[in-house]
């Protein structure tokens, strides 16, 4: 077997601790910088189609309001796009696919009332937004 001439000359195979830790710690800091942009992008992104599903579930209750002749009352809420509610005789649907009234992007279920509790709109149809509960974030129809 022949030996190298030097111990200079041995082959260095492998990462040193150092270099280990060093690569651990730039990973660390470019998730710690990107990680929170990431997260602000997806709160953008349930918000923006919260906001067209809205706008979506406000077209299906123009169409019900097209037929029925009226917008569901509060009681019978969104759920009356897919289940035909008492007393409507003209009611032409299920207007939206699904067993249940849609949720938002929270897996929490739109607000609906009518009349509106607002001036100048029919209806309020509205997401609560990330949290439940709290009406400061509600995401409503234009």
């Amino acid at each position: 077997m022949s030996q190298p001439d030097h111990p200079s000359e041995q082959d260095d195979a492998g990462f040193t601790l150092l270099e280990i830790l060093v690569v651990l710690a730039i990973l660390g800091l470019l998730v710690g910088l990107v990680a929170p942009a990431a997260l602000r992008q997806l709160g953008g992104a349930r918000v923006s189609v919260a906001q067209q599903s809205i706008a979506r579930i406000g077209t299906v209750l123009d169409m019900y309001k097209l037929d029925a002749g009226t917008y569901p009352s509060t009681e019978d809420g969104l759920d009356a796009l897919v289940h035909r509610p008492s007393g409507a005789e003209n009611w032409n649907g299920p207007y939206l696919k699904g067993s249940g009234a849609p949720v938002d992007p929270w897996k929490h279920p739109y607000i609906y009332r009518f009349p509106s509790d607002r001036d100048g709109k029919d209806y309020d149809l509205c997401s609560q937004g990330p949290k439940e509960g709290d009406h400061s974030e509600e995401i409503c129809n234009p």
